[in-house]
Order: C-alpha cells, then sequence, then structure tokens
C-alpha cells in the first residue's frame, strides 16, 4: 500500500454512529451471546484486521468463558467480489472440531467473504456456526448467510472508524463517520 501525505488524505463528512452508540449496540451484543451461549465454552473467531477493536470490545463484555482466535482474508482481485478470488492469509491457531464457533465480522454486505470462511470453517466440523456482525447491509447481500447477531444496519454509505479503513487510515477512530463525496471508494465483503 503506497503511503499518503496528510494533504491527500481524504476528509471525514459526519459521524454516522457515536462511540456511545457503538458501545450501547455491543453491550446488547454481548448480552445476547452471553445468553445464548451460556456454558458452552465458544470458540471466537475474529475476521482481522477491521473486526480486531469490535471483537476485543465484545469479547470483555460476554459473560460466559470462551476462546479466542483470529483468521485473515485476502481478496485478489476486489473489483471481481467472487469468494474465488479470496484466500486465508492467517489461519486459526487451534482446533474447532466439536466446537461452538461464533465468526465475528466487522460488515457483512455481499457476504461472498463470509460465506467462503463459513465453508472453510464448515469443513473442519465444528459443533455449530453463528456469525455477529457489528455492521450490515442487507441491499447488497449476494449470498444467504445465517447472521445471529446483528449491530447495526446501514446504507450503502463508505464508512471508516472504529476498524474499518480508507486505504490504512481511520481504524484507530473510536466512532463510525462517512467520508466526504470526493473520496469515493469501494470495499467488498
Amino acid at each position: 500500500m503506497k503511503s499518503m501525505c496528510a494533504e491527500s488524505v481524504p476528509k471525514l463528512s459526519r459521524v454516522i454512529l457515536s462511540e456511545e452508540e457503538i458501545q450501547l449496540g455491543v453491550n446488547r451484543l454481548a448480552k445476547e451471546i452471553t445468553r445464548d451461549y451460556k456454558n458452552k465454552n465458544p470458540m471466537v473467531v475474529g475476521v482481522l484486521t477491521g473486526a480486531l477493536f469490535f471483537t476485543c470490545d465484545l469479547i470483555r463484555r460476554i459473560e460466559t468463558p470462551l476462546e479466542l482466535d483470529f483468521m485473515s482474508l485476502r481478496h485478489f482481485n476486489p473489483k471481481t467480489p467472487d469468494s474465488s478470488h479470496v484466500e486465508i492469509t492467517k489461519d486459526l491457531e487451534n482446533s474447532i472440531e466439536g466446537r461452538e464457533v461464533l465468526i465475528v465480522e466487522d460488515l457483512v454486505d455481499t457476504g461472498l467473504s463470509l460465506h467462503y470462511l463459513c465453508q472453510v470453517l464448515g469443513q473442519r466440523r465444528p459443533a455449530s456456526m453463528g456469525i455477529c456482525s457489528l455492521l450490515a447491509r442487507p441491499k447488497l447481500r449476494l449470498v444467504d448467510l445465517p447472521l445471529r447477531y446483528r449491530g447495526f444496519s446501514i446504507d450503502e454509505q463508505f464508512l471508516v472508524g472504529y476498524g474499518l479503513d480508507f486505504q490504512g487510515y481511520f481504524r484507530n477512530l473510536s466512532y463510525l463517520a462517512s467520508l466526504k463525496e470526493n473520496s469515493k471508494a469501494s470495499r467488498v465483503a
């Protein structure tokens, strides 16, 4: 990735979800997960890098024993939203065979990457597999996914912050914001 000079970093347009709104959503999701996974010792699988902040905040609020692992995916050609153009760049450290698995994702729009990940993990014979996503864009969904837990439904605008980025920038924001119109970008997930 090329480095941008300070003048070329896009400007933010407006806050879409404040830090407080995000944390209220995380609290709600954690309560639902605690209820559903009580005494099940789930394996939480965070999808890097975008879901890192969400995963960390979420698991600190889940009140049942759990284990944590991470995976990372890479798209060969983001202009072609096809799951055959996805590869795993960081795999799980632990076996999920016979385990209750909860995948934690930052954003689900087309669903193709997550569908690919579910197929890969499904071959490893977990006892069950659920999905928790902070954000979902149902209008862009191309595949049916069983999103058990959803924080917020959003429209098609490009968001940054709380783990989401634009060319590596803005992940560190504690809130979610849209970019100014002249910063057109696309994200395929």
